[in-house]
């Protein structure tokens, strides 16, 4: 038996250990997502909890209401019938919202389809809203008609917009409620490339912060990972595009994304 470097007995036959320099790159930025998805799910836990809370009692008080109605003499059908209608339509919403949470959440290989970026931003809507609520952040959206489709991996993207949103909801932390405002934002750049930006009212950034925004394990937050943005930059160059900063006049901070459009042939 040989010692290990942490002086732990090896056997014979053993598999080697797995150094860090023997990992693929594309495993370790594989990894790399996955932390910085479930740090960044474990950030809204809050709202999603509030979110999910909604339907949860809603389903408890047809459920009452349906006890009720079945303990009178000459029950109306029609009014269980509607009771029981919206105790499905509760239980839909409760399992969308947990859907869209394991689709963010779930390792998956990369696939690339056409998809519309109103969409995509749809599809989180009800999540980023209850987030923002949560916070006393006033959110609002301002969808470009229109837009030319972009080939991306859906959930790799909706991760990078939930980055963009969480780093501006802790940004806004300072602001009393309903200073804070947030906006989402599509538009088509004069060189035909779909830019989705984040936008908030917070204090900004720094000027010597802004070299280093999107290096690994940068982080100006005492409990950040410094993933967020890195792995949303990693994101947007393997999709071809680009992410960036620019202030927000005459206050607070925006970061977007820049990808590439297909055209209508």
């Amino acid at each position: 038996m040989q010692p290990d470097h942490n002086g732990r007995g090896s056997r014979a036959g053993d598999p080697p250990a797995e150094s860090p320099s023997a990992v693929p790159p594309a495993a370790l930025h594989g990894r790399l997502l996955q932390v910085s998805r479930m740090a960044t799910i474990g950030e809204m836990a809050a709202g999603v909890a509030h979110e999910l809370n909604q339907p949860l009692t809603a389903i408890a008080n047809y459920a009452q209401a349906c006890d009720r109605l079945l303990q009178r003499p000459g029950v109306d059908p029609l009014e269980l019938q509607e009771a029981l209608r919206e105790i499905v339509a509760q239980a839909s919403r409760a399992g969308d919202i947990i859907r869209r949470l394991r689709t963010l959440a779930r390792t998956q290989h990369s696939e690339r389809v056409p998809a519309d970026l109103n969409a995509l931003v749809g599809e989180m809507s009800e999540l980023v809203m209850s987030d923002a609520r949560v916070h006393g952040v006033l959110l609002s959206m301002q969808l470009a008609q229109s837009l030319p489709p972009v080939l991306v991996d859906a959930a790799q993207i909706q991760h990078v917009i939930l980055n963009f949103v969480r780093n501006s909801l802790e940004a806004l932390a300072s602001r009393p409620a309903p200073a804070g405002r947030l906006l989402i934002r599509t538009s088509l750049t004069p060189q035909r490339e779909a830019e989705l930006a984040v936008i908030d009212n917070g204090p900004g950034l720094a000027p010597e912060v802004l070299k280093r925004l999107f290096d690994p394990f940068f982080s100006t937050k005492e409990s950040g990972t410094g993933l967020g943005l890195a792995i949303s930059n990693t994101i947007a160059r393997a999709h071809g595009g680009s992410v960036g900063y620019r202030p927000n006049e005459p206050d607070g901070a925006c970061f977007y994304i820049l990808l590439p459009t297909q055209s209508a042939d």
